[in-house]
């Protein structure tokens, strides 16, 4: 397989730093012609009382996309760090989701006010369809008004399988412009690539750095990569997703591994690199079963918004 067939064309911003002057961060294009940075900053997980102080931190190391949740409970954390940071609203890329609890026209659409008031902003970067539970179409007619009125600048869905995504995706009139899944070198999610290029449908990973697996952090493959380049199994990690054209939003609480997490735009890895990581896929689709009725019974209990 030639490197080719991993990269997206990318285009360049600079952002500047309070620790360095500026460094390179890429760019890739949504099918409705916006830009959405390719490296950004996740808060699933994140405790409420420490999501301000995440993403200040998060901010000041140079992330410009924060990745969001309704079910996350930490939106409010977001808007105030977001609101104390100084930074132009424009130079800044936020994503939120609407969860199961309030799919659903009407229920979606006062979510997403909700939300709002909460993120402390008049719209969202990408709004995402959270999982691909309860009355998706309906939800998905209310983020199509809000994307027609300028209250979400994309649309899009996450944790939708391939054949889930298809059946929505080829009847809804705004296509999904980005499905965010679990995807890393564990979990590289190459079987759903096709469905998704049909939608010119970007993919942004959660979980990118296998949520702290040592089968992840201390594989062998990637630490021999990694020495080529004086960079972490991590960096290499989430360096792969770049190389392919993937959003990834690592977290972390602290502000260390956020800078380490960031400093992988210095490196490229070579052909040969990228057929070595491609045996380490574990499970291709994810380590979770969608469509295992247990699991929603599961995070709807976790979940109850």
């Amino acid at each position: 397989m030639k490197k080719s067939d991993f990269i997206c064309t990318c285009r360049i911003i600079y952002v500047p730093l309070r620790q360095k002057n500026n460094i390179t961060m890429q760019t890739i294009q949504l099918n409705n012609g916006i830009d959405m940075p390719i490296l950004g900053y996740g808060l699933f997980q994140v405790p409420p009382h420490e999501a301000e102080r995440c993403t200040r931190e998060a901010l000041e190391t140079g992330y410009r996309l924060i990745d969001t949740a309704q079910a996350y409970a930490n939106e409010q954390g977001v808007g105030d760090a977001v609101r104390q940071s100084g930074i132009p609203r424009e130079e800044l890329f936020i994503v939120t989701k609407i969860w199961i609890t309030n799919a659903g026209e009407e229920r979606a659409a006062r979510s997403f006010e909700q939300s709002l008031r909460k993120l402390q902003t008049d719209y969202v970067d990408l709004l995402l369809i959270h999982q691909a539970y309860g009355d998706v179409f309906g939800s998905w007619r209310a983020m199509e008004k809000a994307y027609a009125d300028g209250k979400a600048r994309a649309i899009g869905v996450s944790n939708f399988q391939a054949c889930r995504f298809y059946d929505f995706a080829s009847v809804v009139d705004v296509k999904p412009a980005v499905n965010q899944l679990q995807c890393c070198v564990l979990s590289q999610q190459r079987t759903i690539l096709p469905e998704m290029a049909r939608y010119d449908t970007k993919m942004m990973a959660w979980g990118p750095l296998g949520q702290g697996s040592d089968d992840l952090l201390k594989n062998p493959v990637l630490t021999a990569i990694g020495a080529k380049y004086g960079k972490t199994p991590a960096q290499v990690a989430l360096r792969w997703l770049i190389e392919r054209g993937i959003v990834a939003i690592p977290k972390s609480t602290h502000k260390e591994r956020m800078q380490a997490n960031f400093e992988i735009f210095d490196f490229s890895l070579s052909q040969e690199d990228m057929k070595a990581i491609e045996p380490l896929n574990q499970q291709d689709t994810g380590f979770r079963d969608f469509g295992d009725p247990n699991y929603l019974r599961r995070i709807l209990g976790m979940f109850d918004l």
